[in-house]
């Protein structure tokens, strides 16, 4: 397949494109490369994959030095005619999107960073869609729809109305724009409910590559909720399993769904949610104990109360990936973390990068 993935220079989709490649499919990745983060970690990304920091220019299509059938574009979401130009001549059997302006706690402090790239972003990948015949579509939602619920494990036939972050929020109103273009275009969606993905490449604000920089350099970390948090820690290569998986299946219309007792997670239409996470919550100080162990020392802990728009606790009910795509995430939390250590090292090696990398919010 020819496959659009935006968001390439980010985590979750550096990881899949190679992965695509790989297999041999045509791969087009898109990404805007923000400074939400250290853009060190983003080039360092694309250059897996054979992609040229020096060559990146706005608006112009390259091609990667490793592998012939993956081309790279500098683009914006927000800018449509440029978006839509790409989709005409590319002419995509599929998309999936992963760009997006990410993080709880930055959302409340730049909301409109949220409207601007996940809000008219995604309407302008949908229209792309639309007018040039690309029938499947898979996009990042995020667990942090479920907000106020509090029924564990997360299922995606709850009920997810009570957002507690604009980011939650943005997500949410993704997956009722899919649906819409679903029912009225028939372009099959699926939405991917992601439960805190880490590993190797993992984003800088998030709580692994914060722990084990602060511990290499014997500073103590924030731990919210006094440590009680349990998050349903996902190891990348169990997330780009899934999401290959999802995208050699399009969502179908779920013939038994009714009007009158509607099920949240399908519908008539050919659109469809799934959560994506490991079914295991881990208490966020057994989390930080495994880091500990990975780099053989203690670390000291400076316990605070819940931040706003945290929830105190994830747990993805998976049995729908589980019985619809076999998904069965193998990688546990030591073993996810050893290996992330083990590429920190490396990617920061002799401190030739670390002084570069920003501050920036602490998330998880």
């Amino acid at each position: 397949m020819k496959i659009l993935i935006t968001g390439t220079a980010g985590f979750i989709g550096s990881h899949l494109a190679l992965r695509l490649l790989e297999r041999g499919d045509e791969v087009v990745g898109l990404d805007n490369i923000n400074d939400y983060y250290d853009q060190r970690v983003k080039y360092g990304r694309l250059a897996m994959a054979g992609i040229n920091e020096e060559a990146i220019a706005y608006n112009t299509p390259i091609t990667s030095s490793k592998y012939p059938n993956y081309s790279f574009i500098r683009l914006d979401l927000e800018d449509k005619p440029n978006l839509m130009n790409l989709f005409e001549q590319e002419k995509f059997d599929a998309v999936c999107n992963l760009a997006a302006q990410a993080g709880v706690r930055y959302s409340i402090t730049n909301p409109d960073a949220y409207i601007s790239s996940n809000i008219v972003g995604f309407i302008n990948i949908l229209e792309a869609c639309r007018h040039n015949g690309v029938n499947n579509l898979c996009y990042a939602s995020s667990s942090s729809v479920y907000g106020l619920n509090e029924e564990l494990p997360f299922s995606v036939h709850h009920n997810v109305d009570h957002p507690i972050s604009l980011y939650a929020a943005s997500k949410k109103t993704n997956e009722l724009m899919a649906h819409t273009y679903s029912h009225l275009y028939g372009i099959a969606t699926t939405g991917l409910r992601f439960f805190t993905v880490y590993g190797p490449w993992g984003r800088p604000d998030m709580a692994l590559f914060l722990f084990t920089k602060a511990a290499i350099a014997g500073k103590p970390i924030d731990v919210f909720n006094y440590g009680n948090m349990q998050r349903d820690f996902t190891y990348i290569d169990d997330i780009v399993e899934g999401i290959t998986r999802v995208i050699d299946h399009p969502a179908k219309a779920n013939a038994a769904w009714t009007g009158k007792q509607p099920e949240p997670g399908s519908s008539s239409a050919p659109y469809k949610i799934y959560n994506i996470g490991n079914n295991n919550p881990v208490q966020l100080l057994e989390y930080i104990g495994a880091i500990e162990q990975a780099l053989g020392k203690n670390i000291e802990k400076n316990l605070l109360p819940l931040q706003a728009g945290d929830v105190p606790a994830t747990y993805a009910d998976v049995q729908d990936l589980v019985e619809d795509l076999d998904y069965k995430p193998e990688t546990t939390v030591q073993e996810g973390i050893n290996k992330f250590i083990e590429w920190y090292k490396s990617f920061f090696a002799a401190g030739k990068r670390e002084s570069e990398v920003a501050k920036i919010p602490f998330c998880y």
